[in-house]
């Protein structure tokens, strides 16, 4: 039996407004179970989850099975998922509490690849504590990262690498446990950001061998949700605290702030939805997730093979890299005409695209493609079919 995603679709309402959905870097369509789990638990549950009534009992459940499917995601032990609004939020509160790491004559890695979740925070404590900067480039044409850049760049001085698992910009995936495994030589840390990753590969913070993953919601069709996820669920312990409770331990430690109750138990449904994504799918969530996540790779695969053969007949557009590892994401331009413009003529053809990037791209700003009016990114999600892909095809095909 091979990928039904037919069956998929029949599970996410709002793929009847007609409109051919390739832009998952803003956030995949919501299935139906996430959405009526969010409202369920906004009629039973509490803002709290202390205290011994029905409500905050509920709430007190509804945390911890989110802390368990995040960990199912990862491969990581619930003890060790911080909980938040957002991912970009939490990255910042880690960032605060790493700080004390960093001081004149230490080092930090960023990466051309990464966006400014991972980016911004880091920055930012490094210029106030004098910490050095050092950036992983990636390849002009290809925009891979080469590996072996990570040995020169990581050095004794290094406390600490940021780095995507996978570029929601271009696709590209980075060797990950390379530099980790480098900076764990010199008795620094990884956190690696899978906003791009997920739900197109599955993850595992053993493999990646990452300190602290950082996860988003949006990113498989879950509610505005941040995690991270620390491999090792004691060194919660050992930093400084964000929390405004004197008294937290672990996790609650980086939780600044009360729960979105009813969006967690959308989080855990939505998990759950990826780990049914395949109906053949049986066993633990984790065991659910690695079948369900290889069908819809092998489906991916497939349909990204011919979502680049259709660009490629469009006159005029140029796909920004070919790495050879990589998510179903792409980036391209059309010579003669702007980003804005061109995403607006697929607008007009009802399909959904993403046309810069919020914020800005550093990624797009090395390589030039800002300077010359920007670019277009669109990605497969769980739901998108070939008969959408030929429909891009053709719009592209008739711009003017």
């Amino acid at each position: 039996m091979t990928y039904d995603v037919a069956r998929v679709r029949g599970l996410i309402p709002s793929l009847g407004d007609g409109w051919i959905h390739l832009d998952p870097q803003s956030g995949m369509l919501v299935p139906d179970s996430v959405s009526r789990a969010v409202s369920t638990a906004f009629r039973t549950s509490s803002f709290s989850h202390v205290g011994r009534n029905g409500a905050a009992v509920r709430s007190a459940a509804i945390l911890d099975a989110a802390r368990e499917a995040v960990a199912d995601l990862v491969g990581g032990d619930p003890a060790g998922v911080v909980l938040g609004p957002d991912r970009a939020v939490l990255l910042a509160w880690l960032a605060e509490s790493l700080s004390s790491r960093l001081g004149l004559g230490t080092g930090i890695v960023l990466s051309r690849l990464d966006d400014e979740a991972n980016v911004a925070p880091w920055l930012r404590i490094a210029n106030r504590h004098g910490a050095h900067v050092r950036w992983a480039e990636v390849e002009i044409e290809t925009c891979e990262m080469p590996s072996w850049q990570f040995e020169e760049l990581i050095g004794p001085t290094a406390r600490l690498v940021a780095l995507t698992a996978a570029s929601p910009i271009v696709g590209s995936a980075p060797g990950v446990r390379v530099a980790a495994d480098r900076v764990h030589e010199v008795g620094g840390l990884l956190v690696a950001d899978a906003f791009g990753a997920s739900p197109y590969a599955l993850i595992d913070i053993d493999d990646l061998n990452a300190d602290v993953v950082a996860l988003s919601g949006p990113a498989w069709g879950g509610p505005q949700i941040g995690a991270l996820v620390f491999r090792d669920p004691a060194f919660l312990d050992r930093i400084p605290s964000m929390s405004l409770n004197p008294y937290a331990k672990g996790a609650e430690r980086l939780e600044v702030g009360g729960h979105q109750y009813a969006l967690l138990a959308g989080l855990t449904t939505s998990i759950d939805f990826l780990a049914g994504l395949d109906d053949r799918a049986q066993g633990t969530r984790r065991e659910r997730l690695e079948l369900s996540i290889t069908s819809l790779q092998d489906y991916h695969d497939q349909l990204f093979e011919h979502l680049m053969e259709v660009l490629g007949k469009v006159p005029n557009l140029t796909v920004i890299g070919r790495a050879s590892t990589r998510i179903p994401t792409v980036s391209f331009t059309v010579a003669g005409m702007q980003a804005e413009k061109v995403a607006a003529k697929l607008a007009d053809n009802r399909i959904g695209t993403v046309s810069g990037v919020h914020g800005g791209s550093r990624l797009l700003d090395a390589l030039g493609v800002n300077d010359e009016g920007g670019a277009v990114t669109i990605g497969l999600a769980p739901y998108t079919t070939k008969f959408e892909i030929d429909q891009l095809g053709r719009a592209l095909t008739a711009l003017d």
